[in-house]
């Protein structure tokens, strides 16, 4: 038997600790909770997605009666850019969530088909993708979408 050690790094911050840019894409993450459509969990999901180019896309997550036809925000988010900027590749994702009582205090982590959708991004750029995850009490960052899913379906497993 051989034994496989897998190891993600994760940096825990204070809101004040990121930089002026990482703050201002949180604060995008946080600010279009509000256009999330989540009558059924009442748990608000923001995204706000970093550009090359330096412009930033956001979404939300989007729920619906029937519930494996809603959307989560990161999916939102990266179809989006990826569709609307095709040639440019997403740096940094920032996402935060909310209930009716505020934003919650501990990070969420994205759902397995956001992690893939992630990494599917991540690939597509040949370049990490940085992933902040918002809590009140602490923001992780992560510094490229692998870490988040370390065995990981890609194309390779198809040749």
């Amino acid at each position: 038997m051989k034994m496989l050690n897998i190891t993600t790094v994760i940096n825990e911050y204070q809101f004040n600790e990121l930089s002026e840019d990482d703050q201002k894409l949180v604060e995008n993450a946080k600010t279009i909770t509000n256009n999330s459509y989540a009558p059924y969990s009442k748990f608000s999901v923001g995204a706000a997605a970093l550009l090359d180019n330096g412009l930033i896309v956001t979404g939300t997550n989007q729920e619906n009666a029937a519930y494996p036809s809603g959307i989560c925000a990161e999916r939102t988010t990266l179809f989006y850019a990826n569709s609307q900027y095709p040639n440019n590749r997403v740096v940094t994702i920032a996402i935060a969530a909310r209930t009716e009582k505020g934003f919650i205090d501990m990070p969420i982590p994205p759902c397995g088909a956001c992690r893939q959708v992630m990494l599917e991004t991540e690939n597509r750029y040949k370049k990490p993708m940085r992933v902040l995850l918002y809590g009140e009490k602490s923001i992780y960052e992560i510094r490229s979408v692998s870490d988040l899913l370390p065995l990981s379906f890609n194309a390779s497993a198809m040749e």
